[in-house]
C-alpha cells in the first residue's frame, strides 16, 4: 500500500474509526515514546513504525493477534513488555525468577516450549520488564502471525535452584503484557532537486549581452508589481484533525502546521528564491517566449520535514509512525 493509498483509505473509513479512542486506552509507554520523538523532532526509532499489541491474557498465558501487521514491513526489533508488581511477604526471599516460554502446543500438560528469556526480579519493586524476542516474532510474522501465546513462569529460589512456583499477579495496570514490534515499511520517497548550489549556468556571452537590458527592465517592473504580487514565500497551513474527521482514531497530535508555499517566481530569479537551475533556464525561456508554451516556475516546497503520529489501527492497536514529507520547511522556485 502506497503512502497516498494509505491516507486515501483512512479518509474513506474515517466514520468507522471515529469512536475508537473511547474504547481503548493508550499505553503510557507509547505516549512517552511519542513525546520523546516530538520533542527531538527527529526519528530515533529502529525503523519508522512502532506497533503495540495488547495481550489477550488468561492467567500466565499471553496471546497476540498480529493480523494487522503488514507483511511488506521489515521487523527490526520486537519486545515483550510484562508488568511485575511487588510481591507479598516471602520470608527470607529477596528475589524471584521469571522465565518466558514460547508456547508450541496447547496439550493437557504444561505446554512449555522454547525458553525466550529469564531474569531475577526483586520482590519489593514493581515496573515494566522488557524482553527482546525479535527472532521469535520474525518467525511468527513469516507464518502469517500464527502463535500459541507466551507463557510467563515465576518461581522462588530453593535449595535445588528455582523450583517452587509462585502465584502470578492478576492486578490491572492498563494490561499485564504487550508485544511491541518495531518495523520499517522501506518506502522510497521522491527526492526533491537540490537547493541552489551557487553554480551558474553556462550561457554564451552573445546570449547574455541582449539579456542585460531585459533583466534591468524586468527588475524595474518587478518593483512596481511587488505591491500586487508577493514573491515566493512560506505561509501557515494548520491541519486540524478534528475538522477533517480524524480525531476519533488519531491520538496525538490534534493537528499540526503543514505550511504552504505561495507567491510568484518572477524573472530574474535571485538567490533568495532558492531556484533550481532548471527553474532558472525555464524562467529565461518564459520571458523570451521560447517556446510559447514555456510556463513560469512555480513556488513549491523545496524541503519537507517529517512528523510522528500516534493512532489506532483497524484492530484498535496503538501504532506510532514517523511520516516523512509532512511539513513544508522552506519554499523555492521550481
Amino acid at each position: 500500500m502506497t503512502e497516498l493509498h494509505f491516507w486515501t483509505e483512512i479518509f474513506q473509513n474515517k466514520e468507522l474509526k471515529r469512536d475508537v479512542r473511547r474504547r481503548r486506552k493508550t499505553p503510557q509507554f507509547m505516549m512517552e515514546l511519542y513525546e520523546a520523538l516530538a520533542d527531538s523532532n527527529q526519528n530515533m526509532l529502529e525503523g519508522n513504525i512502532v506497533r503495540s499489541f495488547e495481550a489477550q491474557s488468561s492467567g500466565s498465558y499471553h496471546f497476540f493477534n498480529l493480523t494487522s501487521f503488514r507483511l511488506e514491513e521489515h521487523v527490526t526489533k520486537a519486545e515483550f513488555r510484562w508488568f511485575h508488581h511487588k510481591k507479598p511477604f516471602m520470608g527470607r526471599h529477596h528475589f524471584y525468577k521469571v522465565e518466558l516460554y514460547e508456547v508450541l502446543d496447547t496439550g493437557p500438560e504444561l505446554p512449555r516450549g522454547n525458553v525466550m528469556g529469564s531474569r531475577l526480579l526483586p520482590v519489593y519493586t514493581k515496573g515494566w520488564e522488557v524482553f527482546n524476542i525479535t527472532r521469535m516474532v520474525t518467525k511468527w510474522i513469516f507464518n502469517n502471525g500464527a502463535n500459541n501465546s507466551i507463557l510467563v513462569v515465576a518461581a522462588l529460589p530453593s535449595s535445588n535452584g528455582f523450583g517452587s512456583s509462585i502465584q502470578m499477579d492478576r492486578h490491572s495496570v492498563e494490561t499485564n503484557a504487550y508485544l511491541v514490534i518495531y518495523s520499517d515499511d522501506e518506502r522510497k520517497h521522491y527526492q526533491h532537486p537540490p537547493f541552489h548550489t551557487g553554480h551558474t549556468i553556462n550561457i554564451s556571452h552573445s546570449f547574455l549581452k541582449p539579456m542585460e537590458g531585459l533583466v534591468q527592465s524586468t527588475l524595474r517592473r518587478r518593483r512596481s508589481l511587488r505591491t500586487l504580487s508577493s514573491t515566493c514565500h512560506r505561509t501557515n497551513l494548520y491541519v486540524d484533525f478534528a475538522k477533517i474527521g480524524w480525531s476519533g482514531w488519531i491520538i496525538s497530535p490534534r493537528g499540526y502546521n503543514a505550511y504552504s508555499c505561495t507567491g510568484s517566481c518572477l524573472f530574474p530569479l535571485d538567490r533568495s528564491l532558492r531556484a533550481t537551475n532548471h527553474a532558472t533556464v525555464r524562467s529565461i525561456m518564459n520571458v523570451l517566449k521560447l517556446p510559447q508554451e514555456a510556463g513560469k516556475p512555480c513556488c513549491v516546497p523545496d524541503a519537507l520535514h517529517p512528523i510522528s503520529i500516534l493512532y489506532f489501527d483497524e484492530e484498535e492497536n496503538v501504532v506510532l509512525k514517523h511520516y516523512k514529507d509532512m511539513v513544508a520547511s522552506s519554499c523555492g522556485c521550481h
